[in-house]
């Protein structure tokens, strides 16, 4: 489940102008929370002053104050490297290959806006009212047609309707996870999880993948090995299908074995598969769930098949977890957007939604196709990258020595953006891959992207070439700065 935009998308560009990108800032200094805040023409050492609230008799609590209050939990609710992409002003200029925003193009805007007038028209005393924490029955319903199509048999009350399927996972990490729990996920692993798992306190233990998806024999490994201290994982969270941000599909072959280990072993598992329609070859890759209901929970989304912006998503899970869902819902929202819900509703029952998801795989195809083409063609020896055959992205690896968050800030300033591959690990990994996204760009803005990427790349490596590996390099400038002063050449240099 790819992170949010913090506005919606213009309109698919020309060839003539481009699409607006997110840009990269320089990261600036982290100040620690305990370091008292400065004010304008005081000392360090002067206390923080309350400020005045306009009520008489009360001020304030300084900011400082306030921190301290916080929970221990929030010391590691941090921003994520791919939301600090979409929370910067965008720059026309900036080729975006970074972000997963779905295409909307190929919808039928004059005829979902009829929908609109006449759901209001029709039914707006219901849409706008509040409804129930679980979602409207006449979804629910139509959810499991959704997903029977992956050969999954569910009842509708064994659905929860969720504010976009990120929500459901976070409900789900609250539901299971305490303080210290271990949950396992595919290195790399989707942005949005590792949040979720942060926020909640919990130990994501990455288990290793390749072109097949999660290698069973690493999640043996990892499950042997944690067994063996005593502690057993709360879940294993999965993205099986054209998997963000590595691109790859679990092999059908590993699937059985997979949830053979999970339940040998008594872990959940968390199928998040909100690519699962968008195969270019048309095929659809049968659900973890529909193997073993009992130890999966399914998450879904109609974000990437029909409008993001809506935020609709949904959970699959046993009636034991279904309640308990409910209530943490309950607790966050009180109930999911009554009117989004119904949006929904009325696309699934008027239009063929089936055919709209088809008109969508050949769009990213295409897009997919423009990606492995240019990548072909520009980048450097040295460089590895998946072939999806499906979803929205690719994950390039890059030769040793280029540190690709190093590089992101240069890489925008040669007008291209990528989201850095540090960000879809909890360990520290990563930081020799990036993911590309095809979803958004038209096809020749794809390929001056990846241009611009190559150009950068090289850049990289001539620098590496010249001065050996980053922290010999950074040592020579050093000592040829002081030998040669301002010749000395700068690894900043693209």
């Amino acid at each position: 489940m790819p992170p949010s935009a913090a506005a919606s998308p213009a309109p698919e560009p020309s060839s003539v102008v481009p699409e607006p990108s997110p840009v990269v800032p320089e990261p600036s200094p982290a100040v620690p929370a305990a370091t008292p805040a400065t004010a304008p023409g005081t000392s360090p050492a002067e206390p923080a002053v309350a400020a005045p609230t306009g009520i008489p008799g009360i001020t304030a609590a300084p900011v400082t104050d306030l921190v301290d209050r916080f929970a221990t939990r929030t010391d590691r609710m941090m921003a994520s490297e791919i939301r600090a992409l979409f929370a910067v002003a965008s720059r026309p200029e900036v080729v975006s290959l970074a972000g997963g925003m779905p295409n909307l193009a190929a919808l039928p805007l004059d005829t979902l806006a009829a929908e609109v007038a006449e759901l209001i028209a029709r039914d707006g005393q219901v849409a706008l009212q509040y409804g129930s924490a679980q979602g409207v029955p006449l979804l629910r319903e139509q959810i499991t047609e959704v997903m029977a199509a992956e050969g999954i048999r569910a009842h509708a009350d064994d659905v929860v309707v969720t504010v976009g399927s990120q929500m459901a996972l976070d409900l789900v990490t609250r539901i299971f996870c305490d303080p210290g729990d271990i949950v396992l996920a595919e290195g790399p692993s989707y942005v949005g999880a590792l949040g979720s798992f942060a926020a909640y306190q919990a130990q994501v233990v990455h288990v290793a993948m390749d072109d097949d998806g999660l290698i069973p024999a690493a999640l043996t490994q990892a499950l042997d090995q944690l067994a063996a201290t005593g502690r057993r994982p709360k879940f294993l969270y999965t993205v099986p299908n054209f998997h963000n941000p590595a691109g790859v599909t679990l092999a059908v072959a590993r699937r059985a074995e997979i949830l053979e280990l999970c339940r040998r072993h008594g872990v959940l598992v968390v199928e998040d598969n909100p690519y699962g329609l968008l195969g270019f070859d048309g095929q659809t890759y049968p659900a973890l769930r529909s193997a073993d209901p009992d130890n999966v929970i399914y998450l879904g989304s109609f974000s990437k098949t029909f409008a993001s912006g809506l935020r609709v998503g949904w959970a699959l899970a046993s009636p034991a977890v279904r309640d308990k869902l409910v209530l943490a819902a309950e607790s966050a929202t009180l109930c999911p957007p009554t009117f989004n819900q119904m949006m929904v509703s009325r696309y699934l029952a008027a239009h063929d939604w089936r055919g709209q998801v088809k008109s969508f795989r050949e769009v990213y195809r295409v897009r997919r196709d423009a990606m492995l083409s240019a990548l072909s063609t520009y980048l450097p020896d040295g460089c590895r990258w998946t072939h999806p055959d499906g979803g929205f992205y690719v994950w390039l690896t890059v030769p040793e020595g280029v540190d690709t968050k190093a590089m992101l800030p240069r890489a925008v300033r040669a007008r291209v953006a990528y989201a850095s591959g540090t960000g879809f690990y909890a360990d520290g990994l990563g930081s020799r891959q990036l993911r590309l996204s095809y979803c958004y760009p038209t096809p020749e803005r794809i390929t001056e992207g990846v241009r611009r990427l190559a150009d950068v790349l090289n850049a990289e490596l001539d620098v590496l070439h010249t001065f050996g590996t980053p922290k010999r390099a950074a040592a020579r400038l050093v000592d040829g700065g002081a030998r040669r002063g301002p010749q000395a050449p700068s690894p900043d240099t693209t």
